[in-house]
Order: structure tokens, then sequence, then C-alpha cells
């Protein structure tokens, strides 16, 4: 899991929004969203007395064990010094162009990482999964999803060419770790001008997602309750055959994203390690919050990108 494991991740984010212009639209506004990095200080106690490793999407998690995998998104634990150590926190700066965004009008969109209370400095990013930022664009109703990845620009930033096809509330999450640091969430909601999408309204679960000859089921290993650890599986088929064939998506067989109905809790989830490839992906994750949530599939097979989706409530 990017940080991203099922265990909606509850970031502490602080949004802040400076308008540029008269207009109270956040599309003509630039956002950051501040993100704090909690971990371990150097030369305390609880550094010291022993190695330990922690997961770089979720820093909460930790082992005194090499090679451990994290519970809510299967990622490699690493070392406790190149994670969260720093002790620093980050915001997100988005800046669209043009500042109103318009349905079917092309827009840049561009993405700057800052150390809070030193903006001025550069902030290196890591490669997670072959990019520095993977950009989750969604619908306000959930039922949009697109997946984007800024391109670092001369100008300091990370930018992306995108064209939004209906107008109506998005919110935008980028997912990025910077160099020595843990993993960060920007969340900035928008409105994009134009004739509107027609919201849809999501309520019971949908475990089943068919499309372009694909046919995918999800499934759990326990009952869909928070606070406990659950092996999720998603079974993929061509025209009713087993897909044995996939290849892999920025460095692995399939990429989850789940988000709260509110869009307040967000994880990215990555597959267990496996020899196979399909027609099971198999995954592990935990809820915090009870609720619905949307969960989005990626996956390669055939030199196309796919993208499902499905709808699920956990009780408390």
């Amino acid at each position: 899991m990017y940080r991203i494991p099922l265990s909606l991740l509850a970031l502490a984010g602080m949004l802040t929004v400076t308008s540029c212009s008269t207009e109270s639209d956040s599309s003509s506004a630039t956002n950051t969203v501040t993100t704090p990095t909690n971990g371990p200080a150097d030369g305390t106690a609880e550094h010291s007395g022993g190695h330990t490793y922690a997961c770089p999407m979720h820093p909460e998690v930790t082992s005194t064990k090499e090679r451990e995998k994290c519970p809510k998104c299967g990622m490699a634990l690493e070392h406790n010094d190149q994670v969260a150590s720093n002790g620093k926190s980050y915001e997100m700066k988005f800046v669209p162009t043009p500042l109103e965004l318009t349905a079917g009008q092309p827009s840049i969109l561009a993405f700057t990482p800052r150390e809070t209370g030193n903006e001025s400095a550069p902030v290196p990013l890591a490669l997670v999964h072959e990019k520095k930022i993977h950009l989750i664009i969604v619908s306000k109703d959930l039922g949009q999803f697109y997946h984007e990845h800024p391109e670092y620009t001369a100008d300091g930033d990370y930018k992306v060419k995108y064209t939004f096809p209906k107008g109506g509330e998005y919110v935008l999450f980028q997912d990025y770790t910077p160099t020595g640091s843990s993993h960060q969430l920007g969340r900035q909601p928008i409105t994009v001008k134009g004739p509107a999408y027609t919201p849809v309204k999501f309520k019971n679960d949908d475990m089943q997602w068919e499309k372009d000859g694909y046919q995918a089921t999800l499934s759990f290993d326990k009952d869909l309750k928070v606070g406990q650890l659950l092996g999720m599986k998603i079974n993929i088929t061509q025209g009713g055959r087993p897909v044995t064939d996939l290849d892999n998506y920025l460095g692995a067989l399939g990429h989850v994203v789940v988000i709260s109905e509110d869009t307040e809790n967000y994880l990215h989830v990555h597959p267990n390690d496996q020899a196979d490839k399909g027609p099971a992906i198999g995954f592990n994750t935990n809820f915090e919050k009870p609720g619905l949530y949307r969960v989005f599939l990626q996956f390669n097979h055939g030199g196309q990108i796919h993208t499902g989706d499905f709808t699920i409530n956990v009780k408390a």
C-alpha cells in the first residue's frame, strides 16, 4: 500500500486556502495542505536501544524485526533512521493555470512541496512506486477517479496537464515522500466551472466490477469491521476466464486506493508479494473508522491500464 492502505489514514492535515482573486470558489485559490511528520528524534531514548523499523507510509507502524511488512499497506518496513526521523512537517502548495478551472478546457496543475516554517528551502522527493508524486483526482461524490503523475520542472515545482471532463466539486490528493522523511498526503477540494456531472449516491456494498470484457471480484477474509487486520483479495477475469498474465503497473501487480464517503480519509494499498501473475491479487489492510468507502483498483493487462471500482460499508 502506498499510504494508502484501507486503514484509512486519519491524516492530521491542516488546510489553508489563500485566495488569488476576489472570487471565493476554490478553483481560483492557492491551496496548501500541511501534514505533520511524527517520529522519534535523534538522541532520544525512543531512538536508542537497538534497531527499529517503520513503515514509510505509516510511521506509527514499527517493529524490531527486519523484513517485516506493514499490516496496513503491505510495504516493507525500513530502518527507522530513514523514516520520519527529521521532525519536520510539510505542506503542498497548489496553483492551477488558469486559476478558474473550467470543464473541457486544458489546464496545468502545479504542485510545490514545502517545509513548514522554511518555505524557501528545496524539498527533494523520493521515488515511490516509480514516481515522485501520485496525484489522485476524484469527484466529490466518488463516482470518478483519475490517477496522474506530475513531473518536475525547471521552475522547481511539479506540473501535469489535465482537462476536467465535467464541472462540479472535486478533491485532489497528492501522495509524496520527502527524501529522509515519511509519507505525506496533500488534499485540496476544488470547484470546476462548466456543465456539472450528475452526482451518484453510493449506498449498498458492491463487490463486483465489469468493463471492457474484464470482471473483478472483491472479497475479505473477515467481516468488514474496524480495528482488525483484514486480508483483501481481488480476483480478475476476462471473458469469464482467469487472467494469469497480469503485468506490473508502477512496480506492482495492482494498486488500490480507498477513500471514505466524506473524502476525509484516504489510503493507498499495495499488494502482497506473490509468485504468480494472477488471477487473484492479495492485500492486507484495516479500517480505523466505520462508514462507507469507495475502493478503486488499477491493474495492467494487455498493455493497458484498467480501473475498477467497488463500494463497501465498514461496521463499528
